[in-house]
């Protein structure tokens, strides 16, 4: 958090306010939170016009034009316009032609690693809706050209083939980048998504046109063109342009070739061009929780209050024997347990008695406080993230049933929907390389093993999938025949035919035994025989 948040809040006189004023200070670090997105700190793209002509990566047309601007209001012999207006104090954003995010993107970045709820819940979607893995599924194109074959031998090299694409997308996907896995390159993107509502991919093409470079650009560094024709990245003293996926815009700023970017965002009506967090909705419970802990952690290091106050009554300590007391409880103490302590007393008088007393101020156990205050906040930054609790390691005792229901909302109104937009938008990619699958991401299941194979043998036996099937999702090799369809009547039908002759067999075999095969039965008169 910055360094006003941290500080205690001051009243208009300059001293700190009584701390009874709660509301009023926690109103006071929320708009200092506000103003922090919109205002922030060190901005690349705000420098002067002029001092982009030091910027590596900029053709000498864009540097031309930053010089421009800083001398539209010269004149001869060094004279020059003394006027608070004018282009000389255009920034990088009118040189480079990007737009100003509305929130202070720096601050958002920092804001992930300063709220504890926050990093909690933003870490949660990213493991259920990036972080469970992915998949190639094949798309109908492919399916339909499986039902259009008719020899069951050619449907099985059709589908050892598909398999081996499948599995060559994975490799590819992998060696997309020579140090990140793909997964990490995900769960980067989409954290940046989270924190400051954009996310970006960087495609990378080897010289055959191809795809071969897959990264993530950290969002915090880029600027959306306000022609929508790009995006510009200001990271040290280098500025460069990266075109959208899929398109042949040239460079307008320097004199390379462009990489593309897939952006991805969160819609907000109040901008068009950037995407806006979920956290911005809850930046009073940030402000919340803040407040508390540094009232909790100024409790601790300023506390003020005694332990015991010490009375004397019916005399009159020197002032000798009131330094050694009070020296020996603020020093005498500290890290020795069961000390002695010797109190000369003045003498008694015929009519006063001298007495020495020990009371206890705060000799309760000391809890935190706004313990229920907290919480509401807590729920608030879950609630604008929309994540149970559960899902961000908080535990309170809440039924069962209610957590399952909270697990199923998360995963169909939160979880899915966002998929679908990753899907949708990196599949892209995918599509390009081939149309016999498409990109899935794994999706959140509240089913456990043994509810799943239930799922899987009616599947199996409805003939909705093949074993195979089942097999590939657990990560096992697949089974010869595996890929053709289990007829599950005719196999019953046989079994029955084979039963019913078995059990013919029997009656007969039963009915045709003589006593001797089992217990003899007693002559008449006998009675039971005892075992």
């Amino acid at each position: 958090m910055t360094e006003r948040m941290l500080k205690p809040a001051e009243d208009e006189s300059g001293g700190e306010m009584i701390d009874d004023d709660y509301e009023d200070r926690r109103v006071r670090v929320g708009r200092s939170i506000e103003r922090t997105l919109v205002v922030g700190e060190k901005d690349p793209f705000k420098k002067e016009a002029g001092e982009f002509r030091t910027l590596t990566g900029l053709s000498a047309t864009t540097k031309k034009r930053a010089s421009r601007f800083e001398k539209s209001h010269q004149g001869k012999g060094g004279a020059e316009s003394t006027k608070q207006e004018g282009l000389k104090y255009m920034t990088g954003y009118d040189v480079l032609g990007v737009v100003e995010p509305p929130l202070n993107l720096s601050y958002l970045a920092k804001l992930y690693e300063a709220s504890y709820a926050h990093y909690a819940a933003v870490n949660a979607k990213t493991a259920n809706i990036v972080g469970l893995g992915f998949d190639f599924i094949e798309s109908s194109k492919s399916k339909e050209k499986m039902d259009d074959i008719e020899s069951e031998e050619e449907k099985t090299k059709v589908a050892k083939k598909l398999r081996r694409w499948r599995q060559n997308l994975f490799d590819w996907l992998d060696d997309c980048h020579e140090e990140d896995e793909f997964m990490e390159t995900m769960r980067k993107v989409y954290i940046d998504y989270e924190v400051t509502g954009n996310g970006y991919f960087e495609i990378g093409r080897s010289k055959d046109g191809s795809v071969g470079y897959i990264g993530h650009i950290p969002a915090v560094s880029m600027r959306i063109r306000q022609k929508r024709d790009g995006f510009v990245q200001i990271s040290s003293d280098k500025a460069v342009f990266f075109k959208h996926f899929g398109s042949n815009t040239p460079d307008p700023i320097g004199d390379g070739t462009p990489n593309e970017v897939i952006h991805i965002k969160k819609y907000s009506p109040t901008s068009s061009f950037y995407g806006i967090p979920d956290i911005v909705a809850a930046t009073q419970a940030v402000a919340g929780i803040e407040f508390a802990s540094r009232f909790n952690l100024d409790y601790f290091e300023n506390k003020a209050v005694p332990r015991y106050v010490i009375v004397i009554k019916g005399g009159k300590l020197d002032s000798n024997s009131a330094s050694s007391i009070v020296d020996f409880f603020e020093t005498g103490l500290r890290g020795k347990n069961h000390r002695t302590l010797f109190v000369p007393l003045p003498a008694d008088e015929p009519d006063r008695k001298s007495s020495f007393e020990m009371n206890p101020v705060e000799a309760g156990t000391q809890d935190a406080s706004f313990v229920n205050y907290n919480k509401i906040n807590l729920q608030g930054i879950f609630m604008a993230h929309r994540v149970p609790m559960g899902k961000t390691g908080y535990i309170e005792g809440s039924a069962l049933a209610a957590s399952r229901d909270a697990d199923k909302t998360f995963k169909e109104s939160v979880c899915r929907p966002e998929q679908g937009v990753l899907e949708k938008k990196f599949g892209r990619v995918v599509k390009e390389r081939t149309d016999a699958f498409y990109f899935k991401l794994t999706e959140l299941t509240l089913t456990d093993e043994d509810t799943q194979s239930k799922i899987d043998e009616r599947d199996i036996r409805n003939q909705i999938k093949v074993p195979n099937e089942v097999r590939a999702r657990k990560g096992m090799s697949s089974l010869k025949g595996g890929d053709t369809i289990v007829d599950f009547k005719a196999q019953a039908s046989e079994n029955g035919t084979k039963a019913s002759g078995g059990r013919a067999r029997d009656r007969a075999r039963s009915a045709n035994a003589t006593d001797s095969a089992g217990n003899g039965r007693n002559t008449k008169g006998e009675g039971r025989t005892t075992a």
